[in-house]
């Protein structure tokens, strides 16, 4: 198996402060890997040290092989990286921006043109390529940016939140192009979002970052053995319109158990035998089932259950 990433108790303090301790971190080439964790668990610093833009206090870190710290230029020459807001040059084209970007990376004026056009074509832009980018949508941005990342043929993309504030159109577009591009190209992926619901869509498999500490890595089925043992259904329901959230309504009802508000609805496990029960009790108490989750894990109950218990 081979390793896009691979970190061994990589630590960074500021100080007295630890952003990220002892993070033990492998991702393979070729999948699409996402980092999951609140604010300020240590995902933006430990993505820093990949990149090598700011130096471990202890510990190893190596990407596709290179020691940031020693040969960050190595490193940057094979990565690339977009972070959640990306700035272009509103009064050009798509092509003229990256007609330019290409040149920061060094890509010959000859062979700009094609490369530009395979990017764009690859991203779904190429009809667009003469539109001034102040006309762009979120979303096209988005995959502008992207493409911009591909110019260099990076072996490993890092995507900074690259979905928020998109529209569902487009964030189907981003999820798919993720997907489309790590199956032809081979490129690695590390995905940093806060999205659960897209993350496992997309993501082979996933890490989860809290108080600058990797607690669980794997696939969701693995990290939800991890945090929430075997498998269990799980079912959403909403109170009645105009009815607030009641739990105490809840009480006695046969079949219910680890009730828990999300959000206007409820999240609960049930035995799936007394299922039938369960329904005709939430209507009754006045509450709408509007979700059966079956016995498969879902990263936003891993997520609700491991933040909820620490």
């Amino acid at each position: 198996m081979e390793l896009a990433v691979q970190t061994i108790e990589l630590t960074k303090k500021y100080g007295s402060f630890t952003a990220v301790d002892k993070v033990s971190l492998s991702i393979r080439k070729g999948e699409v890997f996402g980092l999951l964790g609140p604010n300020g668990a240590g995902k933006t610093t430990t993505i820093l040290m990949l990149l090598g833009l700011t130096e471990p206090t202890s510990g190893e870190v190596r990407v596709l092989g290179y020691d940031p710290v020693r040969e960050p230029i190595s490193v940057k020459r094979v990565v690339g990286y977009l972070p959640e807001n990306v700035d272009f040059y509103e009064d050009l084209t798509a092509c003229e921006n990256l007609f330019y970007m290409a040149g920061l990376n060094g890509i010959p004026v000859e062979g700009r043109d094609k490369k530009i056009s395979q990017v764009l074509e690859m991203v779904g832009l190429l009809n667009s390529q003469n539109a001034l980018v102040g006309t762009f949508s979120k979303g096209m941005r988005q995959r502008l940016g992207i493409a911009a990342v591909l110019l260099k043929d990076p072996k490993l993309v890092i995507l900074d939140e690259p979905t928020n504030g998109i529209d569902p159109e487009g964030i189907e577009k981003i999820l798919s192009l993720i997907r489309s591009l790590a199956k032809d190209l081979n490129v690695t992926f590390l995905l940093c979002s806060h999205m659960l619901y897209q993350v496992q869509r997309v993501c082979d498999r996933v890490g989860i970052m809290y108080r600058s500490s990797l607690v669980a890595s794997g696939t969701v089925e693995e990290v939800g053995k991890t945090i929430l043992g075997e498998k269990k259904g799980i079912i959403k329901f909403r109170p009645e319109e105009g009815v607030g959230l009641r739990q105490e309504a809840l009480n006695g009802l046969d079949g219910l158990s680890e009730v828990r508000p999300l959000g206007g609805h409820f999240v609960a496990h049930f035995e799936e035998d007394k299922l039938a029960l369960i329904m005709r009790g939430l209507l009754d108490r006045g509450f709408v089932p509007f979700e059966v989750g079956g016995k498969d894990y879902s990263l936003e109950e891993i997520y609700l259950r491991y933040f909820q218990g620490v």
